[in-house]
Parts: structure tokens; sequence; C-alpha cells
């Protein structure tokens, strides 16, 4: 295909951008629609109505003429991918063909019923998507995502080759995602449930003290036994509830998922109503993480995840940006590691933290919170006795969460591979190559001189990895070896 001359969307693609400025409007005008869907019976029926009818004019009218001033095309002479759109105010985009870091093909519902997809262009430099193609046909977007990801003028032959279709070597099982689904998101799930009866506990109190209702009496009246079974049979159907939204939202997400060899790349596929394709390019991951919690471990299942490079320096935004395989096997995620490393990594040595670590989260979040709440029922009239029942269930909870996460922190080393495992329940893997590292920080307060502790943080163009209070010697020694290694290694970060 020739993509030196503009190009547009496809026409049906004046309805995806209707439906989009549609969505637009009406999110920013929902509280004024609230209004008069309340109001509706004193409002004039006809003066509605016409303003509904010029808003969908309008709509259409705007939709028009951005499916008209939507152009893109490849200027082969500046090595840039040109886009021109705008209604009132024409906006010219270039990107540096070098410059583009991931291509992806979406299809959501509405473009599914219409049989167009979405083309989404993302580089390394920025937050956001610098260009969107809201519809074009199946072969057009393949066409133009391996153009644009290679960088440099394909033949015609290469392009065909790139479009046509392989059979996936990974396909995550309908099995493998129900697995993940009632697996996964156990703390989310577990902190609804104490916020949802905190709330209820709270709200009984304040209206047994607003109606002046003596608990004694209340007690007396209502059968402990009955009310014991009812606050089961709520659990239980709550935990169901959450059970079946974390796997309805798994299933729905990554439905059909499949990953195919394309060249020395891989192709993922996935999504039930919003269906995404994304190429993930080997030289460009910066770190891969495992996860797993201990039913995942006896079901063989695990979640992985790719980071790529991005302009974020929020951990948490990169974290969401991340590329997620959910339901993989230990043999499929050998075989992914090993396309993604020319290896399958291995721990090394191990450095340990030290167990002031343990000691101060101790502090911080027992005997501090502890000591503030003692301070309140002593000196405050704030009605602390009420919630005292629910200390023990807190110290022993926070007191498991310190230990295992204490005990399941360490940092791997070896010549090619740095491995950070973390976690309490569910226990991550993340994985980087020297070589991918662009900035170190190490720290050590003046108290911990004496101990010969400290800790570091490793920067790469996908996100951090931390490790803290463990031997500063050692550390020393690793950053000077690591920092060898990044300015003599042959191989580039991207």
């Amino acid at each position: 295909m020739n993509f030196n001359e503009p190009q547009r969307q496809s026409l049906v693609g004046i309805l995806v951008m209707f439906t989009d400025t549609f969505q637009r409007i009406v999110r920013g005008l929902w509280p004024i629609l609230v209004i008069w869907l309340f109001k509706f019976n004193e409002l004039n029926k006809a003066l509605v109505v016409s303003g509904i009818v010029g808003l969908f004019v309008f709509v259409a009218i705007v939709a028009y003429l951005q499916y008209r001033n939507f152009t893109f095309y490849i200027d082969d002479q500046n090595n840039e991918f040109v886009i021109h759109k705008g209604v009132l105010n024409k906006t010219r985009i270039a990107i540096k063909l070098q410059k583009i870091q991931q291509v992806t093909i979406n299809q959501s519902f509405i473009q599914k019923l219409i049989g167009v997809y979405a083309l989404d262009v993302d580089t390394a430099g920025t937050q956001k998507k610098e260009a969107v193609i809201r519809a074009v046909s199946h072969q057009l977007a393949q066409a133009l995502k391996m153009r644009l990801l290679e960088g440099e003028k394909n033949n015609e032959s290469e392009t065909t080759v790139a479009t046509e279709q392989t059979t996936p070597f990974i396909k995550i099982s309908f099995s493998s995602l129900f697995k993940i689904g009632i697996t996964s998101n156990y703390l989310r799930s577990f902190a609804l449930l104490i916020a949802f009866f905190g709330t209820i506990y709270e709200n009984v109190q304040s209206y047994m003290r607003a109606n002046e209702i003596d608990g004694e009496k209340f007690d007396a009246y209502v059968d402990q036994g009955l009310a014991m079974y009812s606050i089961t049979i709520l659990i239980v159907i709550l935990l169901g509830v959450l059970l079946f939204l974390n796997l309805g939202r798994t299933i729905i997400k990554y439905f059909d998922f499949k990953i195919t060899r394309q060249h020395q790349s891989l192709l993922l596929s996935y999504g039930l109503l919003n269906t995404k394709n994304t190429i993930i390019r080997p030289e460009k991951v910066q770190i891969v993480s495992t996860s797993r919690n201990y039913l995942q471990k006896k079901m063989d299942t695990l979640t992985l995840k790719i980071r790529q490079a991005s302009g974020n320096a929020d951990q948490e935004e990169n974290d969401k940006q991340a590329i997620t395989i959910p339901g993989c096997s230990e043999a499929e995620r050998d075989r992914i590691m090993a396309l993604l490393f020319h290896k399958i990594p291995e721990q090394g040595v191990a450095l340990l933290p030290n167990i002031r670590r343990l000691i101060v989260g101790g502090i911080l979040y027992l005997f501090g919170p502890m000591l503030i709440l003692f301070l309140l029922y002593e000196f405050t009239v704030l009605p602390i006795a009420e919630y005292l029942i629910f200390v023990p269930v807190y110290i022993t909870f926070t007191g498991l969460l310190l230990y295992f996460g204490f005990r399941n922190n360490r940092l791997f080393v070896t010549d090619e591979f740095i491995i950070c495992r973390k976690g309490v329940w569910d226990i991550e893997h993340q994985i980087i190559e020297p070589h991918k590292i662009q900035a170190i920080r190490t720290s050590q307060l003046f108290w911990h001189k004496n101990a010969d502790i400290g800790s570091i943080t490793l920067y790469t163009a996908g996100g951090t990895i931390s490790f803290h209070l463990g031997d500063f010697s050692k550390i020393k020694e690793l950053v000077n070896v690591w920092l060898y290694q990044v300015e003599t290694a042959p191989k580039g970060w991207m």
C-alpha cells in the first residue's frame, strides 16, 4: 500500500466520530440532562424535542467536518508520520518514525458492529497517545502498523508477508482466564468488604444514638443467632458478587487471548467487546514482571506484565500502561521469556533486607497506631471503646502483612538479569537486564551507617525497581558492576 499519498478514514468513520462527539457532549452536560429528566413534565415538550434534534444535527455536522479534514500519510523525505485534523483550528501532527514506540489496533463494540478498527500511535516521549485513527479497515490498519514500526520504507512483498495471519503459538484458554478471575484482586475485595461493613456499623450506631435506643434493650429484642446467620449469608452473597465481578471483568477484557510470533516480535490480540491488537518488540521491553499467589501456584497459572518505554514518570501510571498476559502456565511463561530475553532468567545471588525493615514497619503500622488510639481513648471524649473490638483483628492482619512482606522481599542478581521479588499474598518478580538501566540512585540515612545498610532504586524507561535496607557495601559493588555493563554493553536500551 502507498502511504506517501494522503489517506482518509473509512466513510463509516463518520458514524464513529458522531458517536465519540455525542458521548463527549453528554459527559460534559450530564448535570443539565439529569435536571431535565426529573423536570421533564414541567418543560415545554416541543422545545425539548427541538433541542434534541438540533443537538443531533450539530453533532452530525461536526462529525462530517472531522472526517473530511482528517488525513494521514508518511513523509519519506523527512521520515515522519503526518496527520492533519481539526474543524476550526487545523492541526498538523508530525511524528518521527524512529520515535514510535508502539502501534495498537483496537476495536470497540461500535467499531465491531460497522466493521472498522482504530489505530493508536504512541512514542516513549509523552504520557498520551500521539495519534489516534478512529476508523480504518483491518487490512489498512495492519499494513500501516507494520510500516510505522519498521521505521523505514518496506517493499510490497514485506508488507504482504507482515499482514498474513499465522498460527498462535500461545492461546490463553477460557479455563485459565477462569482461574485468574476467581483468584485475583482479593485484597481489593477484602478492603471493599471492610469499608462496607464499617459504614453499616457506623450508621447503625448513629441511628441508635439519634433515637436514644438502649443497646441492651435492643439486644434483648434481637435474636442473636438469627442475626449472626443473616450476617453470614450477607457476607457470602457479597463475596459471591465480588467474585462474579472479578471473573466477568477478566473474561470480557482478555477473552480469546492469542499470542502470535511475527518475525522477531510478538503479536497479541484479545477482547470480547473491545478487541485489541498490539505488537511487542523484545528490544523495546524494559521490565517484565510475573505475579501469582498461593492458589494460582497450585493451579499452575500466573499473570505476566510487560512494560515498554514510556514518557510517564509516575510508577502507578506505568503499571496501568503495562501489557498484561493473564492465565499463563509456567511452560508458557518460559516460552515468552525465551523470546523476550533469548533465554530464561534465573535467580542468582540473593540480597536480603535487614531486620530493621521489619522493626521499622512494626513501629509505623503497629505501635504508632496503637499509641494514637490509646491517647485518644484516655484524653478525648470520642467513642473509641466501640471500635476496640477491631484491635486484635488489626494487629493480627497487619503483623502478618509485615512479616510475609519482609520474608518475600529479595533482590536476585546475575550477570545478565536483575530480579526483584516482593509481595505478601501476590508474589511479584520484576525482571530487567542491566543494560536497560538509565539511572541509579542509592541512599543511606545517617543512622544506618553503622549498620551498613541502605537502599537502591533502578530507573528504566518503563518504570523503577527499588530495594530497601540491604547490605550497603554489596549494593555499592553491584552499582559499579551495573554502570560498567551499561557503558560497555553492545546492546541499546531500545
